[in-house]
């Protein structure tokens, strides 16, 4: 039985209904030049509290004293609970309450005496979960054994013949295309700290382990510094092309190169944005795929969306009628990657990283304006605390910027466009990125088809955005990752800046006040193309 690995990254607490700014201590009455005025005579503030997205659950604040004060006494206050002390961190009294805090002459005195927080978890935000996903023969459950002696119970599930769907001929996957999937095992790893590497294996005493792999949980959200890889359409190119209908050439130069790069441990995440697999229905070739991505999706998070080629097919709720799926229906995606959604069959969610939030939707379910995603994704975008993620990455399956001139030229909706660009010139999206086209390209920050801002060159000639000016999203089509590759035309659109057909992948690097691209060939590994944003860090 072929094993395949996939770790899944999400948080204790919804990033994307979490309070904008952390609600004041309890008890507190107003604010003095920034901090927190706890009673008549006392201030007290506590280094980068702000930046979490709820109250410290662990901070307590205790004074020996709540009434007025003798001119000379002493009183001790006691802070428990910091789970991120530093050397800079201060409590400041000011008495009387009235006195003008830069007319103070400030005394300074050590630390009485200090305590140990051992048993608190050292993080500003909530601990990371990550998912880790498994395919067995055996249906019994088995664990994932992490960490520093930490163990998690797997769930089980699998999906059957009957779950596939069909029109008036039999598809792929109900028919002459199964494959029975065996057992997903999944497993949730919890109480983990952002950016560490942990080790675990998976198995039992009944089946065996797996020898002892590494992994990296990503940024916590509001930090400062996000690497990821990006790109769409990938596929797999088995060795000996044996269970090929058809076939994804580029895939393993692509996952090659990534892994390469995952390997240097200087990568936090990935994403994959639509066309998984190309199994199609044919479902044994869901197994080679899994395993062919095992080097970067074992190490790393590997976040997805859906496409077309794992939801369409006629008569099965899906936007477009076509048999792209070849009867899977979404069942095998949502199956072997259960992303942070909120039910079946409603593959859109929000993540945050680092700097970065992501707003990952779906282009083959219902997006007008009556629809539930279209509602979502306009909360979504408006719920956005820009101070503590800056930027906005969306991503989707079906561009709404291509100057491919192939068979997929008007493969996507228009009205799609018309429902969606606007929501994300309304919530300032940084970066749209979409794949389905089998090439790279790049646009300037345009809406409704007009460029309105252009970049400039910075001292290293490299395409600037000055978001600082904020007009409209940049798009960029990131479908080169495996299928054959798609040609351009000759007479491009006056909003395409740049276009590459060849396989690669992009590498995005985030911090609070740039947002770097870079496409990156997969063949030579080189940079073909880079352009990033700026934006001042408030």
């Amino acid at each position: 039985m072929m094993v395949s690995l996939l770790l899944f990254f999400f948080l204790l607490f919804d990033a994307s209904s979490a309070s904008p700014s952390p609600t004041l201590i309890s008890g507190s009455t107003d604010e003095l030049y920034g901090h927190t005025r706890i009673s008549g005579f006392r201030v007290l503030n506590r280094r980068l509290m702000g930046d979490c997205p709820d109250p410290n659950p662990y901070l307590a604040i205790n004074v020996s004293s709540d009434s007025m004060l003798d001119d000379e006494g002493n009183v001790t206050v006691t802070v428990s609970g910091v789970i991120v002390p530093d050397k800079s961190d201060w409590v400041a009294m000011i008495s009387p309450s009235n006195s003008e805090v830069s007319d103070c002459p400030l005394v300074k005195f050590m630390y009485l005496q200090t305590g140990d927080n051992s048993s608190l978890p050292l993080l500003c935000h909530y601990p990371v979960k990550m998912r880790l996903t498994w395919v067995s023969g055996d249906k019994s459950p088995q664990k994932v054994q992490y960490g520093d002696g930490k163990s998690e119970t797997s769930a089980v599930t699998t999906f059957t013949q009957n779950d596939m769907c069909s029109g008036t001929l039999a598809s792929p996957a109900k028919d002459f295309g199964w494959h029975d999937p065996g057992y997903i095992h999944s497993a949730v790893m919890t109480g983990l700290k952002p950016s560490q590497s942990y080790s675990y294996r998976y198995g039992s005493d009944t089946v065996g382990w797996s020898g002892q792999i590494k992994f990296k949980t990503p940024p916590s959200a509001g930090s400062d510094e996000l690497r990821l890889l990006a790109y769409g359409d990938m596929g797999k190119a088995p060795l000996d092309e044996s269970v090929e209908h058809y076939i994804q050439p580029g895939s393993r130069s692509v996952i090659e190169a990534m892994a390469y790069e995952v390997s240097s441990g200087d990568v936090d995440s990935v994403f994959h944005i639509g066309d998984i697999s190309y199994a199609t229905g044919f479902l044994v070739e869901w197994d080679f795929f899994l395993n062919q991505i095992t080097p970067v999706a074992s190490h790393v998070s590997y976040m997805t969306a859906i496409g077309n080629h794992e939801r369409d097919y006629a008569d099965s709720g899906s936007v477009y009628q076509t048999p792209d799926s070849g009867g899977e229906c979404g069942v095998a995606y949502e199956k072997y990657f259960p992303m942070p959604t909120s039910a079946i069959d409603k593959p859109w969610y929000s993540i945050e990283q680092a700097s970065v939030h992501f707003t990952v939707i779906s282009t083959e379910h219902p997006w007008e304006e009556n629809s539930e995603q279209y509602a979502w994704i306009k909360k979504d975008l408006a719920s956005v605390d820009r101070a503590r993620t800056p930027w906005i990455i969306f991503m989707g399956h079906r561009p709404m910027y291509s100057t491919h001139s192939g068979i997929f030229s008007s493969d996507v909706d228009p009205n799609f466009v018309g429902s969606v660009e606007p929501l994300l010139l309304d919530g300032k999206v940084d970066l749209a990125l979409f794949g389905h086209v089998h090439n790279y390209e790049r646009t300037c920050a345009v809406y409704q088809n007009e460029c309105k801002g252009m970049p400039s060159k910075d001292k290293n000639g490299v395409d600037t955005y000055d978001n600082n000016n904020y007009t409209a999203p940049v798009h960029a089509i990131i479908g080169m990752a495996g299928f054959s590759l798609d040609n351009f035309p000759s007479n491009a659109e006056s909003w395409s800046l740049a276009r590459i057909t060849e396989f690669g992948y992009t590498r995005i690097h985030a911090t609070r006040g740039d947002l770097r691209v870079e496409f990156v060939n997969s063949n030579t590994r080189q940079v073909q193309d880079r352009f990033h944003f700026i934006k001042d860090d408030n």
